[in-house]
Formats: structure tokens, sequence, C-alpha cells
């Protein structure tokens, strides 16, 4: 059996930035000195009148990008998800967010999955950051396939938008004809009656895996992968709770304001109901091995598997 392709999404970032590159004329590409970790110096290198080396500055990067923005072109702005939503949150909100400005920030190297970089590298409260800002969509690929439909989508789209990227290569399973990516819907992977699980980023696949694990022990699962946290589809959410009852969010995320609490804001108001949040409980990452990290705080196929089965029993 052939081994099953890994790209991370950072990749899948920075090719589809230089395909879109040579299709529109308005795109510029912005880097903090990190244009080999976030894949920009792909378009760097094709189109380097376009593409601006800010330095380690994070903050004035989003600034200069809310500037070119202003003047009609369609900036995408890069760096690490901690530098990106961390350091330079009020330049965001602010001169981008508050602006309305077509400003698409790609922001790399997001969750425990970064590994030996550690604790003040693994950015695991940027959605809940960026989910915060009026306007902003919130995007999380679960492969590569996702990534560069969600890289097109954040360009046709008119207003800032937050691309949740990784450093950790992960399999392709969207690639199958009828897979379609649309800003704000849902794609149901499996159809269930006994519990929901929704999913986004890389735990996607460790989600799907976990399904086969709970299928064979005569679980009906409903599963979903939500790639946009925000603004999350209402309707299929609300429609998977009522079906089943019980819903459990996984996501490579703080528990507090990320995925999880998107569904919980949906469910609590449309259609109350048992919700199991799996991610990052309220502390900090640690440095060590990306795989290893995802096992430890149980955000692999058999943690979520454990957790799911512990909720059903409830």
């Amino acid at each position: 059996m052939s081994e099953v392709k890994r790209i991370a999404t950072r990749v899948s970032y920075g090719q589809t930035l230089a395909e879109l590159g040579a299709e529109h004329d308005d795109i510029f590409v912005l880097d903090a000195d990190l244009a080999a970790s976030t894949q920009t110096g792909i378009f760097k290198k094709v189109f380097p009148e376009r593409h601006i080396d800010c330095g380690i500055a994070e903050a004035n990067m989003m600034s200069m990008a809310a500037g070119i923005a202003s003047t009609g072109k369609t900036v995408f702005a890069s760096s690490f998800a901690m530098f990106a939503a961390g350091r330079a949150f009020e330049q965001v909100r602010n001169s981008i967010g508050y602006s309305k400005l077509n400003v698409k920030i790609g922001a790399t190297h997001a969750g425990v999955s970064v590994g030996e970089d550690g604790a003040s590298h693994q950015c695991i409260e940027d959605m809940a950051l960026m989910r915060a800002i009026p306007g902003m969509v919130v995007i999380s690929p679960a492969d590569d396939i996702e990534a560069r439909a969600a890289v097109r989508a954040a360009y046709e789209y008119e207003g800032p938008v937050y691309l949740r990227l990784g450093r950790l290569a992960v399999p392709i399973i969207n690639d199958h004809e009828d897979y379609k990516f649309e800003l704000g819907k849902g794609v149901v992977l499996r159809e269930g009656k006994d519990i929901t699980i929704i999913a986004t980023g890389l735990c996607v696949k460790e989600a799907v895996e976990a399904t086969e694990k709970l299928v064979a022990d005569g679980v009906d699962v409903n599963l979903i992968n939500i790639h946009t946290v925000k603004p999350i589809d209402e309707d299929l959410v609300v429609e998977a709770a009522k079906k089943t009852k019980k819903v459990v969010t996984v996501e490579e995320h703080t528990v507090i304001g990320g995925l999880g609490s998107a569904v919980c804001d949906v469910l609590c108001r449309k259609a109350p109901s048992q919700v199991l949040k799996i991610g990052i409980q309220d502390i900090f990452g640690e440095s060590g091995p990306a795989l290893e990290l995802l096992k430890k705080y149980e955000l692999d196929a058999e943690g979520i598997y454990k957790q799911v089965n512990a909720f059903l029993s409830e």
C-alpha cells in the first residue's frame, strides 16, 4: 500500500498565493522576516515587486497591509499565528477590522503541532481573538485541497479574513470529485443519528479515524468538517444537534473561544444540547514532537475516541 500523501497547509498557502499572483496583478504579499517558514517566499521568487519583507515588526506589517489595501489592492499579510493574531492584535483590530479592509491574514504555525518551538510559539488562542473582531472571517482548513480552496475564497471575499494554517504535514482527505468549498458552509463527512462530531483543521483527519473506531463499535456517528469557524454554518449545526442530541467539538485550540464556543453560541440559542468540547483545556502547551503533543492533549484519534466514549456513557 502506498503511503498517504501529506502536505502542510502553510505550503498549500504559499503555492496558491503564487498561482493567484499570476492570475491577478492586484495582489501584494507581506511577511515579517519569515518568508521561508510561511512559504510566502514562493510568491516572492516569482513576483518580487509585489512582495514586501517588513522585518521582525508584525504590528508595523499589519499597518502597512492596511495602507496598501486602502488603495484598492488585495493584501496577504503573513507570519506565525502567535505574532499575526497575538503581537499585532491591536493593528489587526483597529487598522484592518474596524476599517473593513481587504486584508487576508495568513497565520501559519498555529496550535500545539508547532512542536518543539514550545508554549511561547504555540498559538492556541488565535481563533478566539479573531472571532471577537467584528466582521472578521475565520477559516481553519483541514488539508491541502481545502487550504488551496480557502486561499482562493479569501481572495474573492471582500473584507478581512484570517487563515489559520499549520506547520505539520497532514494527510489529504478531501481528494474526491464532489468536494466543494464554500465560505460559511460546513461539510458533512458522514451521516449518523447517535452523536455528532464537529471538527476543524488538522483535527478533522483525527476525527475521521476516531469515527471509524466508533462505528466499528456500533455507534452511528454524524461527522462534520467546519472549515469556516466564523461565520459558522448555523443551520447545519442546529440540524445535527436536533438529530443526535449530543455534540462533540474537536479543535487544536483552547476550548475557550474557538470552534467549541462558536458551536455552543449557536446551540444555546437555537437547539440546547449536551456539548463536549475537545481541545486544549485552559493550559499552555509545551515543547515536544508535534505528534506526541497531539497524543498528550488527546487530540489524536485514540484520544478523541476515548473522550467520545466517556461522553456517550454519561
